[in-house]
């Protein structure tokens, strides 16, 4: 027996191609925020077209643009035209908005919305995807509540008939949040948010590098009129003195506190200090803080050479990031979903992100909880507002505090913690380093650091490292520490003698699936060697993103970033001279992470990996989905090929085989990215998230250790004092090693079961395969206000 909810899925499949193809009409709308001058986009947003318009068209729909955002839902006409396939091609690494956007003043009278809803109904359109902030969406919500009346009126004035009011009985709203603020609350991530922060980082780099040289203080104000997320992850990703947001205010006197902590700096040996503000902050008063405020009191009372940057709109410009353009696919894809299960009972809701979830909420609970942040700071509650902004910033928030706020204590703890880098370098390894440093040292202990990973163990290679050692290394790719592939299995004898020789308490291990291996072989030898009876724990962290425990690894970020870029100019390329094919080789083992992922982020037409698994029928498929391609307007194509997907197939064959197929239709090239995909500087996502783990690494640890302390010694040897520290879904957890020893393949050196692969079909239906999409696991509407703390008196 199906439930309500299986029936329902099942339902609008088989009826989707028959009464509704012309009635389940897709409306793409997109507008932003009223509090706003004037109406703008952000990166990501395209993606966001692209996947509703073709999800909607291979669902059988007939999916419309509106062009000139709510301005075009008014005017009509040419406004609101057929989308097709080939009129959302290439438009992926484009910034901005392709359909245009424009300020409406007609949409906010009850006039302007009759004429929007007239021209919806003479369409036949009944489906509103509304890509845009809090103002947009609670615009379109309240259309939505007037729809009934709006068509009434219609019908009196003789705009429309009886009939066409049937038929447009209710009208269904989705919305996607488009806001480089991160400012909607309900999604730990809105569309456009990571691409700025992209440029700032990309800013902050360029400013750091003089800065350094000249023993300056610079002070970069960034966007965020209500919220600090954009100032607050700039802040940990740069390792920041400090950073002023909207939503916590300094205390009162801060300007001593800053002064001091920039003096204390300097004196440490740091020739360089950062201050990030957000362009809303403002004291405990109410009083604005501005850069220029800043830069005199620090010029005034320090004596430093201070300089300013304000970056402005530069931050919502520029090619989409990897994230964005994976986020709004997905989200587009979700949006239709909700559109087609949709009743007219069903509440306005927005698609959002938890983790690595896709979930509905109600639109306006949305809205209420974000009016709530902005009540919660007038009236001087600002724990409430950073609670109110949702985990993800609370986290920020907190490891900010922690990492910026706090000096090491005076009295030391006796805790030796050792830190290692195993397997292959990758970027953001040594945000994670240096989150633990400094984390450890602020605990009391002293911090260790193993060079050369299990072999540098082995040999003693062991010092330690102290606060200033550390300093700017967030933005560092690579592994300053080095690191290596030796397994511990050859070395335990040796291990064990530099384990009792240096005194270490706790390990922490930041690697690929070397570490992960290493991990659990030395956990095997506690039962020979007593001094492997140390809680550790291993941090993910390789490009491959091939760790059982972990749905990220850090380092994958800013890998799918490299492949997407370079898939970019290449499709370029073959846009300048048509009828071309370009079939790329990306790293990852046999973990087909990257392949997939940058096949969505790029468009390629098919990505060849491992778990997939793929004979000569299906290439053959693929070649005749090219040929036909070539017969459209768009003429180019993209096959992305895991390096280990299959020993047979190899790179050279499948671009031979494409050569010869594709003859006198289109000519093929080849390219092997090989290891730039390990190198470059970090993400933003890496620095944050090698932080945030490495921070949450040493407090475990440090909790761990009290828990293993007996008669004057530390003894661990439960399964639960050897975890790895791991996103799954929704938060960061610990899993112990030998839990994960079941659910690994160790010949392939991958997880059993990878939630990535659910996502492998939105990347064939969006190059335009014929395949069935899964819908047993959509997201469910869930609730925000139930969830949330109340306000406090």
């Amino acid at each position: 027996m199906l439930n309500a909810s299986q029936r329902r899925r099942h339902s609008w499949w088989t009826s989707i191609h028959h009464k509704f193809i012309v009635l389940w009409s897709i409306l793409v709308d997109e507008a932003v925020s009223r509090h706003r001058s004037c109406y703008l986009c952000v990166s990501g947003m395209n993606a966001a077209v692209r996947a509703t318009v073709r999800v909607g068209l291979y669902t059988g729909a007939k999916v419309y643009f509106v062009h000139e955002g709510y301005q075009g839902l008014v005017d009509g006409g040419e406004n609101i035209r057929p989308a097709t396939w080939e009129s959302v091609s290439m438009m992926l690494q484009l910034g901005g908005t392709v359909i245009g956007s424009a300020r409406c003043q007609d949409f906010r009278v009850r006039e302007g919305r009759m004429k929007a809803a007239c021209n919806l109904v003479k369409l036949g359109i009944t489906n509103l995807c509304v890509i845009g902030g809090d103002g947009s969406l609670t615009g379109a919500n309240q259309f939505r509540t007037e729809w009934s009346g709006l068509l009434a009126d219609l019908v009196r004035a003789g705009k429309i008939t009886q009939e066409e009011a049937k038929k447009s009985s209710h009208l269904n709203i989705v919305g996607m949040v488009g806001s480089i603020d991160n400012d909607f609350c309900g999604t730990d991530m809105t569309i456009g948010t990571d691409s700025a922060l992209h440029r700032i980082i990309e800013v902050v780099d360029a400013i750091t590098t003089t800065a350094q040289s000249h023993q300056r203080t610079f002070i970069l104000e960034v966007m965020g009129r209500h919220c600090g997320y954009l100032a607050l992850v700039t802040a940990l990703a740069c390792g920041a003195d400090w950073v002023f947001i909207p939503e916590m205010p300094p205390d009162d006197g801060w300007e001593e506190h800053l002064c001091r902590r920039l003096a204390d700096q300097r004196a440490r040996g740091s020739r360089l200090n950062v201050i990030i503000v957000a362009e809303g902050a403002m004291s405990r008063a109410g009083k604005p803080i501005s850069s220029e405020d800043i830069k005199k009191l620090v010029t005034d009372r320090l004596g430093f050479d201070t300089r300013t940057t304000i970056l402005g709109h530069v931050q919502r410009g520029g090619t989409p990031s990897a994230f964005d353009r994976i986020l709004g696919s997905r989200m587009g894809v979700e949006a239709v979903m909700a559109l087609l299960e949709a009743t007219p009972d069903t509440p306005a809701c927005v698609v959002s992100l938890s983790g690595n979830q896709a979930v509905r909420l109600p639109l306006m609970e949305c809205v209420q909880v974000t009016k709530d942040v902005t009540a919660a700071m007038a009236e001087g509650k600002y724990d409430e507002a950073i609670k109110l902004r949702g985990k993800s910033f609370e986290n920020n928030w907190n490891t900010y505090k922690l990492l910026a706020h706090i000096n090491p204590p005076d009295v030391k703890s006796n805790i030796n913690m050792a830190i290692l880098n195993i397997g292959a370098p990758c970027a953001g390894m040594n945000a994670a380093v240096r989150a633990a440093v400094r984390m450890g040292l602020i605990q009391g202990h002293t911090m260790l650091a193993v060079h050369d990973g299990f072999d540098g163990l082995a040999h003693g290679q062991v010092e330690p490292i102290n606060w200033t050692a550390v300093s700017g290394w967030t933005g560092k790719g690579g592994s300053m520490l080095g690191t290596k592939r030796t397994l511990p299995a050859e070395i335990l004898e040796e291990i064990s003698q530099n384990i009792a020789k240096f005194n270490i308490h706790a390990l922490v291990i930041i690697g690929g699936f070397e570490a992960y291996v290493g991990g659990l072989q030395l956990v095997q030898a506690r039962e020979k060697y007593e001094e492997m009876c140390i809680p550790m724990v291993v941090i993910p962290a390789t490009v491959s993103n091939n760790v059982p425990g972990s749905d990220f690894s850090i380092g994958a970020d800013t890998a799918l970033n490299t492949i997407t870029s370079t898939c970019d100019r290449i499709k370029q390329s073959a846009a300048g001279t048509k009828r071309r094919v370009f079939i790329v080789e990306t790293m990852g083992g046999y973990c087909g992470y990257l392949a997939t992922m940058a096949g969505l982020a790029a468009g390629a037409d098919a990505a060849y990996i491992y778990e997939d698994k793929f004979n000569i029928k299906d290439l053959e498929v693929n070649v005749q989905h090219l040929l036909q391609k070539m017969k459209t307007t768009v003429k180019r194509g993209l096959i992305l090929r895991n390096e280990n997907c299959n020993a047979n197939y190899t790179t050279d064959f499948i671009f031979n085989l494409y050569s010869e197929e594709g003859k006198g239709v289109f000519d093929c090239r080849k390219n092997v990215l090989g290891h730039m995909q390990q190198g470059g500087t970090p993400t933003p996502f890496d620095r944050n998230f090698g932080t945030k783990m490495g921070t949450k690494s040493v407090l475990w640890l440090t909790d761990k250790l009290k828990e293993c302390y007996r008669h004057g010694r530390i003894f661990a040897n439960t399964q639960d004092s050897a975890c790895v520290l791991g996103m799954k879904k929704r938060s960061l957890t610990f899993q112990p090693l030998a839990e994960l020893n079941g659910e690994t393949d160790f010949e392939h050196r991958i997880p059993k079961t990878q939630w990535w692969l659910k996502i492998r079909p939105i990347m064939k239906i969006l190059a335009k395969y014929n395949i069935k999409l899964d819908t047993s696991e959509h997201a469910d509407m869930e609730h925000v206000i139930k969830k949330r703390t109340p306000l406090t008196k």
